[in-house]
């Protein structure tokens, strides 16, 4: 026989456990289903500003995360030639620092606090098909770490199970309402790192069409990221290690932020990861994290939306759970606040994640910001989700920044115009995506 829970979730990292979490202390029975055995590692930036801290804390799980040991992180610094700017957060309740955590001990972090909280979490456990009643998802199949199969029936079933969601392939969302190719590409390892003056400081360097990256984390590390354009990712197959090392060389200022540094690890990549929106709820099911929506790596916002919205979820779904018809109105109503608060992050990530001709642009626009009056804790305050990042992209601003790349890049002038031309174009398409997207 089957069994019975209010809620069966697809994915027990991120965005499956705050969902998990949030459910149980409703008092509802959840049981969270994970192919991997916790803890173990995943592809991710592991960044997250103050909002994200903000985040782990209205979950109850920042105190098991900071004993995780990864240093706070209250400072920021922004280089690049001929720009060096540093600067602190706008507290978000009253947290007013990053953390860069590696996954591994952030996702055992997470599932602790599930469990703690009530929530049935079984590792090895994989969901592979669904339970219908008509046309209602009524519960999973799944399988367990030795093969055998069996079946739970539920109220929700929630994917929380990333990009390559099984969930969203049953159910006939996997493919996005809304999508946008990544413009660069991820390659990251771990640096052991004495430089203790950097210890508190997540900080980034764009040098022409480079982008690298390092935010210290636990275990005395730093992780180190670079984001080259992806009409790079040749450069990097089959000399994975050489062209990583000369990467960092292109970045002056992160070169010699590595000065005594010495690399740790094998180098993770991810050429490929374009961002979306999926339908992400109907009759009896939703989809969580990166199973409904993912946005670009270059803006690390993740990690913070995963634990945001999956919480939401949780709390949404748990008074609705006994009336379909209240259910389904509760989570149509908790996408559309998802998306009312992802979209315009999304589109200004894409903008950021362009590693064209557009980068230059991109860089005399953040020299003109950082340079202002505490423009450092304004930017900041983006990543953050505090202030819309529209008024980062205010067409005056775009248009100086346009203005000054192309004096300052003579030889790189053509590449500019096109950059900006298809930006232009793409923020013209993205008005009318939001407006179908919202509708």
């Amino acid at each position: 026989m089957a069994e019975r829970v209010d809620v069966v979730i697809a994915g027990a990292r991120c965005a499956g456990s705050a969902t998990a979490t949030a459910l149980a202390r409703k008092g509802r029975h959840v049981l969270a289903l994970d192919p991997a055995r916790i803890p173990s590692p995943t592809v991710s930036t592991h960044l997250l500003f103050a909002g994200g801290v903000a985040e782990l804390s209205r979950l109850g799980a920042l105190d098991r995360v900071e004993k995780i040991g990864a240093p706070r992180l209250p400072h920021a610094f922004i280089g690049g030639p001929g720009l060096a700017a540093r600067g602190e957060y706008t507290p978000v309740d009253d947290l007013d620092y990053g953390l860069c955590v590696r996954r591994a001990p952030l996702d055992q972090a997470l599932v602790e606090t599930a469990r703690e909280s009530g929530a049935e979490v079984r590792e090895g456990h994989r969901v592979s098909g669904l339970l219908w009643d008509g046309g209602r998802v009524a519960g999973v199949r799944a399988r367990d770490h030795d093969g055998k199969d069996y079946e739970v029936r539920a109220s929700l079933v929630i994917g929380a199970d990333g990009r390559r969601s099984t969930v969203a392939r049953l159910v006939g969302a996997a493919r996005p309402r809304l999508t946008h190719p990544n413009g660069r590409a991820c390659y990251y390892a771990y640096y052991e790192d004495p430089r203790q003056e950097w210890r508190s400081t997540a900080a980034m360097w764009l040098t022409g069409r480079e982008l690298g990256n390092a935010f210290p984390c636990d275990g005395g590390l730093t992780m180190v990221l670079l984001m080259p354009p992806v009409d790079r990712v040749a450069d990097f197959r089959g000399n994975l290690e050489a062209e990583f090392d000369r990467t960092v060389s292109l970045v002056p200022g992160l070169a010699e932020r590595l000065d005594g540094c010495v690399r740790v690890s094998k180098i993770v990549s991810s050429a490929e990861h374009p961002s979306y929106f999926r339908s992400s709820t109907g009759p009896g099911w939703a989809l969580a994290g990166d199973a409904g929506h993912f946005k670009d790596p270059v803006t690390a916002q993740g990690i913070r939306d995963a634990l945001r919205f999956g919480r939401l979820l949780g709390e949404a779904a748990a008074t609705a759970l006994d009336d379909p018809a209240s259910l389904d109105r509760a989570v149509r109503a908790w996408e559309r606040g998802r998306n009312v608060e992802c979209v315009h992050t999304y589109h200004w990530t894409n903008l950021l994640g362009r590693g064209d001709g557009l980068a230059h642009v991109q860089f005399e626009l953040l020299r003109a910001l950082v340079n202002r009056p505490a423009g450092v804790r304004e930017v900041l305050e983006v990543y953050s989700r505090l202030r819309d990042p529209r008024e980062t992209l205010a067409l005056p601003g775009l248009a100086g920044a346009t203005l000054k790349a192309l004096r300052l890049h003579p030889d790189a002038r053509a590449e500019i115009l096109t950059g900006t031309a298809r930006a232009g174009r793409a923020l013209a398409v993205s008005h009318l995506e939001t407006r179908r997207l919202l509708a």
